[in-house]
């Protein structure tokens, strides 16, 4: 049976009305998105994600075609139909499979020169069959939602029309349709998704690990005497609480006399509430008088619970171990997660930590407490300056916070970098004399403010790459301040701005920003969490060069 037998058979009359009923416009677009999508953003993707991503992107490009081609059809203007109309279809699937080939010989390419800025091995091929067959996957499964879309609301339309004249008709439908859809999309599936993920962090969570082993030291959260349980520290808190560097360590380390240092550690199952969390933390730090210390640290963990240890372990090191930390665990979610679906997860528990422990160091006399620190990783950037507001600390400020990787959306951070100091870029800004305020990336930049530190101090440390600080939802339309040259350090020379497309890749970028290497992404590296620590608390002790031997000696533990 030949060809046009089997599409005019009831088994293929779908098929062919499917193919006939396909936008020529819109798959061109949808090609030029699609190639566009393979142009590099912040991160290196794998084929299987870069083929997701052009998916997304190729649904996009032809829906665009498909908006453009009923606009010109609803102004009754000419059209092309019948044979003419399918020689064109076929005119633009050839152009289009032309466009989509000859981008992805490119692919490999524009990867390699990004993966080179990163310090990755290249590749030898991007896998443009993974790509294309994740794509077209992808591109079907959009499509035929929207063509249900559509249907449901001709339908619905169809209905009203009966009651109520046409356009009004129509204009209820659509709502009505999108409505449905909605609910269905972000109470159902999007719903769904995140219980499937909160049960599945929590039980990650849950998990002990063999290198976690509870302490016998009673300075230690989880160990005797101590108000927390162990087992309620969860696992990011557990792991927390038994790493390193002790105080034999960082004697070793900067041939300096040392103490123990002090880290406490509250699970979100330790206590029922944000505020019962936020007052066993405080007791325990009581307990094991953390508040002797020359310097108490509140880190607000990820969306995990996660502390990174790169930083933590630089804190202890730049202070001698004469430090007390404290976290408090505010969810089981991945932070990139939390942020997407809802920026505000964890602010009621990082304001009453935040409440609690300032409030007891606020009775303290002046000249006996510790100096008091802030600092955040991710969302804990963001949760960590959502703790406290102006009017609380005024009268009474705390020194300081290291804040790394802030998101995007970070309040202090957002305002000002849109407030920097002209020609300055805004992946690496300088705000006004830099007395309170500077930014640092894997250059230290920290010494080159043109006035000295002041008494309050806040340092942003953040690398050009990172997308969960650069990810701009206005890249939809327009193109974001830091892809102007000139261009971060780690942001490669092939990235421009399309619209819509951009904004794809960045939403895809900022679910990747864990997978660089240190230094780069969202991976921020133990060398700068050292410079950024020792200018926040005037590296007491420390020369240049014994800092960069420090750096040196740890380099040489890592595997």
């Amino acid at each position: 049976m030949n060809t046009s037998n089997r599409l005019s058979s009831p088994a293929g009359r779908p098929v062919w009305a499917f193919l006939q009923a396909l936008s020529g416009v819109g798959l061109i677009i949808g090609a030029l998105f699609f190639a566009a999508s393979l142009t590099p953003s912040l991160v290196p993707r794998a084929p299987l994600i870069q083929g997701a991503l052009s998916g997304f992107c190729l649904a996009a490009g032809y829906g665009l075609g498909v908006l453009l081609r009923w606009l010109w059809l609803s102004l009754h203007l000419p059209s092309v139909q019948g044979r003419a109309r399918r020689r064109g279809l076929l005119l633009a699937a050839l152009v289009s499979l032309s466009i989509v080939v000859a981008m992805l010989w490119w692919a490999a390419g524009w990867q390699n020169r990004l993966r080179a800025l990163m310090d990755m091995e290249p590749i030898d091929s991007a896998g443009p069959w993974t790509i294309a067959a994740v794509a077209l996957a992808v591109f079907a499964v959009l499509v035929l939602v929207f063509r249900l879309f559509g249907i449901i609301a001709q339908r619905l339309s169809n209905r009203l029309a009966r009651h109520i004249p046409g356009p009004p008709a129509a204009v209820v439908a659509l709502a009505v349709t999108a409505m449905m859809f909605w609910t269905i999309g972000n109470g159902v599936l999007v719903g769904g998704v995140m219980r499937f993920l909160d049960g599945i962090y929590s039980e990650l969570d849950s998990r002990f690990d063999d290198d976690s082993v509870q302490p016998v030291d009673a300075f230690k959260t989880g160990g005797p005497g101590s108000l927390v349980d162990w087992a309620s520290l969860g696992r990011a808190g557990r792991r927390l609480v038994a790493a390193g560097p002790d105080q034999a360590m960082i004697e070793q380390m900067s041939g300096a006399a040392a103490l123990e240092p002090l880290r406490v550690y509250v699970g979100l199952n330790s206590a029922e509430t944000p505020q019962a969390r936020a007052e066993l933390a405080l007791q325990e730090l009581i307990r094991i008088r953390a508040f002797e210390r020359t310097n108490l640290v509140i880190v607000t963990p990820t969306g995990t619970g996660w502390v990174d240890p790169e930083s933590q372990s630089a804190l202890e090191y730049i202070l001698h171990g004469d430090v007390a930390s404290v976290s408090v665990q505010y969810s089981y979610l991945a932070s990139w997660i939390a942020l997407l679906a809802d920026p505000s997860y964890g602010v009621e528990t990082s304001r009453a930590v935040f409440a609690a422990i300032y409030g007891h160091w606020r009775t303290l006399p002046r000249d006996l407490r510790p100096k008091l620190y802030l600092h955040g990783l991710s969302l804990g950037a963001l949760n960590s300056d959502l703790s406290h507001d102006l009017h609380q600390v005024i009268g009474d400020p705390y020194q300081g916070a290291l804040w790394a990787g802030p998101p995007f959306n970070t309040r202090t951070w957002v305002s000002v970098t849109a407030a920097r100091n002209p020609g300055t870029p805004s992946w690496l800004p300088t705000f006004r004399d830099g007395s309170v305020i500077r930014f640092t990336s894997q250059r230290n930049t920290l010494r080159e403010a043109p006035a000295p530190w002041g008494l309050y101090r806040v340092i942003f440390l953040q690398y050009a790459s990172d997308a969960v600080a650069f990810f701009d939802p206005r890249a939809l339309w327009r193109r974001p301040e830091w892809m102007n040259k000139p261009l971060g350090p780690d942001v490669s020379p092939d990235m421009v701005w399309i619209p819509v497309v951009t904004f794809l890749q960045l939403g895809f970028d900022i679910m990747l920003a864990v997978l660089p290497p240190k230094g780069f992404g969202h991976v921020y590296a133990f060398d700068h969490y050292v410079d950024a620590w020792a200018s926040l608390t005037d590296q007491p002790g420390w020369t240049d060069e014994a800092l960069e031997l420090l750096k040196q000696k740890v380099a040489a533990l890592q595997p």
